[in-house]
């Protein structure tokens, strides 16, 4: 079993949220954009952390969506935050 070190476990979940929000279509995301939440979870070594998704207009493409995760740990005050633009359909 790998050890990851707590920035990089946070890392890894906010890509795994941000591929979970990527399987989403596009359709379904403008529906609920501009959005955001934030809920309680758990890091792979147990500790607790929050999670933000946020959706957004984005600026280009025209139309796009820009997509936000970040996971921290507020115990620790540390964080890590990934992005992506969802191009609408042609």
């Amino acid at each position: 079993m790998a050890v990851i070190p707590p920035e990089d476990e946070l890392s890894v979940m906010a890509m795994e949220e941000l591929d979970a929000a990527l399987d989403m279509s596009f359709e379904a995301m403008k529906r609920i954009t501009p959005w955001g939440d934030v809920f309680p979870g758990f890091a792979p070594s147990g500790r607790a952390v929050e999670v933000e998704r946020r959706y957004l207009w984005a600026h280009e493409p025209a139309g796009g969506i820009l997509i936000e995760v970040e996971v921290r740990d507020p115990a620790l005050k540390v964080g890590a935050e990934v992005r992506a633009t969802f191009a609408p359909p042609d």
